[in-house]
């Protein structure tokens, strides 16, 4: 367990694997220091992070920087509460319809397959990576340790990284190495923003077949991201560059845990339907499940009325909606269904998506989200109850950063204690 003030040498902090070191890609990076009275607004996501996982015993460092800062006490994920979609909120402010990211897995209907929105062009609208470069000629910089998140953002920032070594199957780098290529980042190219993700927690805790009740692997993991926001704090502040730093560390949803037999599979139940069978297609995002209807146009509305009283009696099942209400967009098809907690879908078999750890439904939208940092504008030891989510972040970070917001607006908001 690290200390609250360890003392590293700045060579020691910034010394990476020669695969983090490697990954940096800088295609419009300024490696001149930022000048005097300058500001750099880090944003720091902890993939999966739930709200009860951020206290002292557990994670001192990330307990430390709240109550030197401020903590969001009812921040909340946007729906789909999936990784995707909630990080292209936090980089655009706005709902899932405008910035074309509604769920992490769809059904793509010009294409006519499922597939995941990690393409640059997915994202449609500029994010704050975009906008900080282009508006103020700012560096910025994006280290994201997921594959499909790279994908995402790929060329939004002046400097990336292409996260290494990825782990199989889990298409992920360790915290170790995504703190190595961030400390590298900052030390070469003094980005104004950085937009990074740490995956351990999320990765782990999909896994942990402990998750319902001890949770052995995913307190490790939880224990170990902590002594990497550790070795960034100690870096802001051994470098000098703390006290012009605003840090906001926030999750991107919580996670459940689901009994091995507690399983949603809606394909059969469709299929036994004369009008549902062969015309519905289902993208399944753990806690949350997408369907497309993909019949004649006249007959969508009956069919939505069919689905969702299939849906309703079946166990497991929490809640159906139409994706409008959620402002998900086109893409996320024409209904989402939620699941109860300690349930999860599996689509189109029952054996299809075999991990405990899921999230995307309602359990998992509570989120930890904390402020901090050594600039004057960080509110200090205060407890906000207002209600917050995800889409609060890019708006934040335009009025730190003195950022116009992107054609139309923000759906969100500047977090309270910031001045909009």
């Amino acid at each position: 367990m690290p200390s609250q003030n360890p003392r590293i040498t700045r060579r020691t902090l910034i010394a990476g694997t020669g695969a983090a070191a490697a990954g940096l890609v800088a295609t419009r990076a300024n490696a001149a220091p930022p000048p005097g009275g300058a500001i750099d607004v880090h944003v720091v996501v902890v993939d999966g992070l739930r709200v009860d996982e951020v206290n002292g015993a557990l994670m001192p460092v990330l307990s430390a920087l709240a109550r030197e800062g401020s903590r969001y006490v009812t921040a909340n994920a946007i729906q789909v509460a999936e990784t995707l979609p909630n990080h292209a909120a936090m980089m655009t402010g706005v709902l899932p319809h405008r910035n074309g990211v509604p769920a992490n897995k769809i059904f793509d209907r010009t294409e006519g397959q499922f597939r995941y929105l990690e393409r640059p062009d997915d994202l449609t609208v500029p994010t704050m990576l975009d906008l900080a470069r282009t508006q103020r000629g700012l560096t910025t910089a994006s280290v994201l340790s997921k594959e499909y998140l790279h994908g995402l953002f790929q060329g939004r920032a002046s400097v990336h990284w292409n996260p290494s070594p990825l782990i199989p199957l889990t298409d992920h780098a360790p915290d170790q190495s995504t703190m190595d290529a961030l400390l590298r980042t900052l030390a070469e190219h003094h980005p104004r923003l950085t937009f990074s993700n740490l995956g351990d927690v999320d990765r782990v805790g999909h896994i942990d077949v402990t998750g319902t009740g001890f949770r052995y692997a995913r307190t490790a993991a939880v224990r170990n991201t902590d002594e990497q926001l550790g070795r960034f704090v100690s870096y802001m502040r051994d470098s000098g560059s703390w006290n012009r730093s605003v840090i906001i560390v926030v999750a991107d949803h919580s996670m459940d845990w689901s009994a091995p037999l507690s399983l949603i599979s809606l394909q059969i139940p469709f299929a036994l339907d004369p009008l549902l069978r062969d015309n519905v297609m289902i993208a399944d995002n753990g806690g949350a499940s997408l369907w497309y209807w993909t019949g004649a146009a006249q007959s969508r509305d009956e069919a939505v009325q069919r689905m969702r009283r299939i849906a309703e009696g079946h166990a497991g099942v929490a809640s159906t909606h139409e994706t409008a209400q959620f402002g998900l967009g086109e893409r996320a098809g024409d209904l989402v269904a939620f699941c109860h907690p300690g349930w999860r879908f599996t689509d189109p078999t029952v054996l299809s998506n075999p991990i405990p750890g899921n999230h995307g439904h309602d359990v998992t939208l509570p989120i930890p989200l904390i402020v901090s940092g050594g600039h004057p504008s960080v509110p200090r030891g205060q407890t906000f109850t207002s209600a917050v989510t995800t889409m609060d972040v890019a708006p934040t970070v335009a009025s730190l950063l003195s950022i116009s917001a992107p054609p139309g607006g923000f759906d969100g908001a500047v977090l309270p204690g910031f001045s909009g």
